[in-house]
């Protein structure tokens, strides 16, 4: 569903759309990496995050991915929560500083997770 999404993106001539949309996911496996190592970053954070990539990585999910929609909906939720306690424990700062991607991907991710807009 991902793949087709960023194809139709570029079929409709969104190619910028679906450029960004192609790197949020190794962007955000970036930004994990580098909080995890991050001292300023709460423990009780850290835990979050890697429970949220456990959740994430096991093959039983709360809803079914075979389910349309709902089945990959659970897992942002899991994501925009886990992201949420970030920005509150550790600011958005944290996020900045480690963000690889485009200064518009990360306003979303936080827009989308609860945080200040921009």
């Amino acid at each position: 569903m991902y793949a087709t999404f960023v194809v139709w993106l570029a079929m409709v001539g969104r190619r910028a759309h679906a450029g960004t949309l192609v790197r949020l996911i190794p962007d955000c496996a970036v930004l994990i990496h580098r909080l995890l190592r991050d001292p300023r970053v709460p423990r009780r954070s850290k835990w979050l995050l890697i429970a949220g990539i456990a959740y994430l990585a096991m093959p039983i999910d709360l809803v079914p991915d075979f389910i349309p929609v709902a089945g990959q909906l659970d897992d942002a939720i899991i994501v925009a929560l886990v992201v949420r306690n970030v920005l509150r424990a550790a600011g958005p700062e944290r996020l900045e500083d480690h963000w690889p991607g485009s200064r518009a991907s990360l306003d979303v991710l936080i827009r989308l997770s609860g945080g200040p807009a921009r």
